[in-house]
C-alpha cells in the first residue's frame, strides 16, 4: 500500500469497542470503516473526564441501524443516506483510490486518470460483500475496485496495489444524530467535532455561569468625604523657593 496519508481524516487507529458497551452509562458512537475518531475521542476525555464515551465500529449498511436500535446516539456515516428524520454536518471528503493486484501496470504511477482504466474490469463492492471481502477478490486477479483511501488502508488486504485515482467521485463522511434530540452532552461532542474550542461561547460545558466573585470591603472608612473646593487663584510658581527668589522689575 502507498504511504500517503488522507488529507482530511485523522490518521491514528483507534480500538474497536463492542456494540454492546454503548447501553452503559455515557455517550455512545459509532463509525464506519475509515473513520478514525482517535482526536475527538482524546479531546472528550481532556474535556469531559467524569463522563464515559463509548465508541464501536459499524459496517456501512448499519450506519443508519444503530440510530435506529439506539445502540449508539451519534454515528459516523458516508454519505450519501437517507436524511429523513436526522440531522447530519457533513466533514470532509474522502481521497478515491483504485485498487488492483500486486504486479498490475498501475503499480508504476503515483496517480491514475479513471479515463485511463476504460478498459478494466471492476467489480462491484457492495455485490462482493463489502471492502474487505472485495479487496480479497482483486488479490486473487478477477479485477480492480475504487475505494476511499482510508478504506483500502484499513484492511491493508495483502497482494494488492493501492493508487490514487483522479477523475472519479469522492466520497463524504458526516455526523449523523437523531431529529429533535435536545441534549446537552450531544451538543458538546458535536462541538468537539466541529472544532470548537473548550472556551467557545457554543460549548454548554462553557455556557455555565461562573460564579460571581464578593465584592471587595470598603477600605476607605466610613467618614464623610470633604468636599473639594475649586481652586480661585492659580497656583504661585514661586512659592517654596525662598527669599530673593523673585526677580526685580515691574509687577
Amino acid at each position: 500500500m502507498p504511504a500517503d496519508q488522507e488529507p482530511t481524516a485523522a490518521s491514528d487507529a483507534e480500538p474497536q469497542q463492542d456494540p454492546g458497551e454503548a447501553s452503559r452509562p455515557g455517550l455512545s458512537f459509532a463509525y464506519v470503516a475509515g473513520v478514525t475518531p482517535g482526536k475527538w475521542i482524546r479531546r472528550w476525555a481532556e474535556r469531559m473526564p467524569d463522563f464515559p464515551l463509548h465508541a464501536f465500529m459499524s459496517d456501512a449498511g448499519a450506519q443508519l441501524s444503530v440510530l435506529a436500535d439506539g445502540s449508539a446516539e451519534l454515528s459516523f456515516v458516508r454519505l450519501p443516506i437517507e436524511r429523513e428524520g436526522l440531522n447530519v454536518i457533513p466533514l470532509y471528503e474522502e481521497q478515491p483510490v483504485v485498487v488492483a493486484p500486486k504486479g498490475h501496470e498501475i503499480s508504476v504511477f503515483e496517480e491514475v486518470d479513471l479515463a485511463d482504466l476504460a478498459e478494466e474490469n471492476f467489480l462491484d463492492v457492495e455485490e462482493m460483500g463489502g471492502p474487505e471481502m472485495a479487496l480479497q477478490v482483486v488479490a486473487s486477479g478477477a479485477g480492480l475496485v475504487i475505494l476511499p483511501m482510508s478504506v483500502a488502508r484499513h484492511f491493508n488486504v495483502k497482494d494488492t496495489v493501492a493508487r490514487r485515482l483522479t477523475g472519479a467521485p469522492s466520497t463524504q463522511i458526516a455526523l449523523a444524530w437523531p431529529s429533535g434530540t435536545d441534549n446537552p452532552v450531544i451538543e458538546e461532542f458535536i462541538g468537539i467535532v466541529r472544532g470548537r474550542t473548550a472556551q467557545s461561547s457554543r460549548q454548554p460545558s462553557a455556557q455555565q455561569e461562573a460564579p460571581k466573585k464578593a465584592p471587595k470591603p470598603d477600605r476607605r472608612g466610613s467618614g464623610a468625604k470633604k468636599p473639594s473646593v475649586p481652586q480661585r487663584y492659580a497656583p504661585n510658581p514661586d512659592k517654596g523657593r525662598g527669599k530673593g527668589s523673585r526677580k526685580k522689575g515691574k509687577r
